[in-house]
């Protein structure tokens, strides 16, 4: 596999409450951004902690989408990072900010694993 890759570090604001502390429902979500990105699920780990908040994994064959909530905060940080040039991580964070209603996210992407000249 290419070694080249796309990490995205997200900040999501203001999102629906609810919904950062439905394990099942992110589950789903998380899941089907990976599909949507083109990426290939190899596993699925989410946790619900008590009294609330979600933290959550999808392991891909091209890395992993991880998800940490803070409901009291109506704060979700993300974390995509895909390798290959066959994905498509900017589908799935934009699908995932639409699904927690984020009223405003920060996101980084950083380009991974490119040789540098020398």
């Amino acid at each position: 596999m290419d070694t080249f890759g796309c990490h995205i570090v997200a900040d999501l604001w203001g999102c629906n409450v609810h919904k950062l502390t439905d394990k099942d429902y992110l589950e789903k979500e998380f899941t089907y951004a990976a599909e949507k990105s083109k990426a290939t699920i190899c596993g699925v780990f989410f946790h619900e902690f008590s009294p609330q908040g979600v933290s959550g994994v999808v392991i891909l064959a091209e890395s992993h989408l991880s998800v940490h909530t803070f409901p009291e905060h109506g704060y979700a940080s993300i974390d995509i990072y895909t390798c290959g040039r066959h994905t498509q991580p900017g589908l799935a964070i934009q699908h995932l900010i639409c699904s927690l209603e984020a009223e405003y996210n920060h996101s980084h992407e950083l380009i991974r694993g490119l040789k540098p000249k020398v």
